[in-house]
């Protein structure tokens, strides 16, 4: 038995979208009463930090309605059913920056929401970065300002709020720690 356990008595699915579903469970609790969460299904997605060989992280700005603001963030991208997140790590730095990379290098994969969502983002490490061709291949609903900020730069945006996601705050903290990118 898991600690804490909450063991589904119902599950009804109550909207179905393009990115995720949303279901409301009846659960039973470890002290034997019952309640109900609603919780949020979704497929899973990607983040990349990809750094120049001037040791410059490649960011993209874009508005992002739930906020209703722009933000900058890493590149990321949702899985598509059946895709390897490297795949889709591949794909979404190509198609958001105009770069590929010759590996990827998983550095962790996490929980966003776990309160209410059981979206997973795998976070990699591109290595190798060569400019794929003549640029972003965005989604028609999709615009996104390419930048280049050094860790520094990263920090700041971190401070005033123009870096507002956890994804690409654990990326920039984690490059900072690990990577040694200080100039």
């Amino acid at each position: 038995m898991k600690k804490f356990e909450e063991k589904t008595i119902s599950s009804e699915r109550i909207y179905e979208g393009k990115i995720i579903n949303l279901k409301v469970d009846e659960v039973s609790l470890p002290n034997g009463r019952t309640s109900k969460r609603e919780l949020i299904e979704h497929p899973g997605a990607v983040a990349i930090l990809a750094i120049t060989p001037e040791n410059k992280i490649i960011m993209v700005e874009q508005y992002r309605k739930a906020l209703e603001r722009s933000i900058i963030e890493v590149p990321a991208g949702k899985l598509e059913k059946g895709e390897a997140p490297e795949t889709t790590a591949m794909r979404e730095l190509e198609e958001e920056t105009g770069y590929t990379a010759d590996s990827l290098e998983l550095i962790q994969s996490f929980s966003t929401s776990p309160g209410f969502a059981d979206e997973v983002v795998h976070l990699f490490l591109a290595k190798g970065l060569h400019e794929a061709g003549p640029g972003a291949v965005l989604d028609e609903d999709e615009f996104v300002e390419l930048m280049e900020v050094s860790i520094e730069e990263a920090e700041e945006m971190m401070q005033d709020n123009r870096i507002y996601d956890a994804k690409t705050a654990f990326a920039i903290l984690w490059a900072k720690q690990r990577l040694s990118i200080d100039n």
